[in-house]
């Protein structure tokens, strides 16, 4: 390897690859420690023809790559294989904001800009990228595409899929398919923007993106409910849609075991409630909406029919990042309990209070005392069942017991309609479980069109489909 190491040294310059142990640990293992790998060597280039020249390097000698912008993932998508046979791609140079229009509503960016710096962009020129995420102050947008990313605003504004119009990609074999076109519509044949988002880097590297905007929304009514069930926080959403129709951004659920973590740690309880569920709404509008009107009136309604018991809504912008942050430090907080088997599993709105049921009964009959921390999106059907040791069981007995209780999780939820990875996407860990939940039909497809686009197998080989 040490001929392609100088070509790569030759081609983006000798700082930018990199061979170091100390330099290549970070590069190895996921932001959670959770996925550990060695890379072969990390490479950075700084734009689209370095990363093409590279890709054309590895293509011809026969090294595989494994594509990485942020390592923010939850899958180990972005993490190399232990052999030492890989190549990291890091994207974390290539961090320009080529264009932004506002009149046509779009942002071009390269796909090593951090998410938080692309809204930054976008409310520079009055607009919003709406896709917001716990860990947008350092994922990339490359990262965001290659998972087609959720976040807390899907329910207004759909998943990554549908904020993108066009990419930039180097195909498996070094060419540059350039798609950047900021179209609304585009018949002209099959859709290959959308091949490459949630693909994980097994198609090619997406290198920018056009990305659309939507107009500012300043003004926010955000409140924290106490809720009898999650069949009520399911039948609360027909009716927040009714009073606030498009405004309606955020419908956030929590278990009382994930609350009393983030009190736990230190975050204040607005409302005091012993119910065993909790929410958080938040409506968004242009600049003088009727917002806090809208909730009013949704939530005075909620309380009549039963479907909310106590609510606190957020007087001013300290209270409402107050309110948040009893959502988004859940997951930081569930690691005071030792070690944690997830999940990011979404069923038909509908089977939410039934999954979340018999779920909670079956594992408990497999393991007394486990104990579930579950919090999630009510207006996409996306739970993060989190399960976390009975206390006194040794951590090793636990996760010596993942898969066996993972696959409780996935059975149940494939049995309800669902998916077993609603926003994660599904990496080395969940590709192979993704592939049995398949039809041998819908496997087929998938494994046709990667070896039409990557017949070598090059590209992030088992991601997303188990290899052989």
């Amino acid at each position: 390897m040490t001929s392609l190491l100088d070509d790569l040294r030759a081609a983006i310059g000798a700082d930018h690859v990199l061979t170091d142990a100390a330099d290549l640990a970070a590069y190895g293992t996921d932001w959670r420690g959770a996925y550990r790998g060695t890379p072969l060597a990390v490479v950075r280039p700084g734009s689209t023809a370095e990363v093409a020249a590279v890709v054309r390097l590895t293509y011809d000698a026969g090294v595989a790559v494994v594509p990485q912008g942020g390592n923010t993932g939850m899958s180990g998508g972005a993490v190399p294989s232990n052999d030492g046979t890989q190549l990291v791609v890091s994207l974390g140079r290539m961090r320009r904001v080529r264009e932004v229009d506002a009149v046509g509503g779009t942002i071009t960016v390269d796909a090593g800009c951090v998410l938080a710096d692309v809204q930054a962009a976008a409310a520079s020129v009055d607009r919003l990228f709406p896709l917001s995420l716990g860990s947008e102050g350092s994922c990339t947008i490359g990262g965001n595409i290659a998972t087609n990313a959720g976040g807390t605003a899907v329910l207004r504004y759909g998943m990554m899929r549908a904020r993108v119009l066009g990419l930039e990609v180097v195909l498996p074999d070094g060419r540059v398919w350039d798609g950047l076109r900021s179209l609304r519509k585009d018949n002209t044949g099959y859709d290959l923007t959308q091949l490459f988002i949630g693909a994980e880097g097994t198609l090619g590297i997406v290198t920018a993106a056009v990305l659309t905007l939507q107009p500012a929304t300043p003004a926010r009514a955000t409140a924290w409910v106490a809720l009898p069930s999650v069949a009520a926080a399911a039948s609360l959403l027909p009716l927040l849609r009714e009073y606030a129709a498009e405004r309606l951004t955020t419908w956030e659920l929590v278990a009382r075991p994930a609350l009393a973590l983030v009190l736990d740690a230190g975050l204040q309880d607005p409302l005091s409630s012993d119910a065993d569920w909790f929410g958080l709404i938040e409506l968004a509008g242009p600049a003088g909406a009727s917002v806090d009107d809208d909730l009013e009136r949704a939530l005075g309604a909620a309380v009549e029919t039963g479907l909310v018991l106590d609510a606190a809504v957020a007087g001013s912008p300290a209270q409402r990042a107050g309110l948040w942050s009893l959502r988004e430090r859940i997951s930081e907080a569930q690691e005071s309990l030792g070690p944690t088997v997830k999940h990011d599993v979404s069923v038909p709105i509908s089977a939410l209070d039934e999954l979340v049921a018999r779920l909670a009964a079956t594992l408990e009959g497999a393991m007394p005392g486990i104990r579930p921390v579950v919090y999630g999106h009510v207006g996409d059907g996306n739970l993060h069942y989190n399960l976390s040791r009975p206390e006194g069981l040794d951590a090793a007995a636990f996760v010596a017991r993942s898969e066996e209780l993972s696959r409780i999780v996935h059975d149940l939820t494939v049995e309800l309609g669902g998916s077993i990875s609603a926003e994660h996407g599904l990496g080395s860990a969940k590709a192979a479980a993704a592939a049995a939940y398949k039809s041998e039909v819908e496997v087929s497809l998938m494994r046709a069109v990667k070896q039409a686009l990557d017949p070598a197998g090059l590209m992030n080989p088992g991601k997303v489909l188990p290899l052989g």
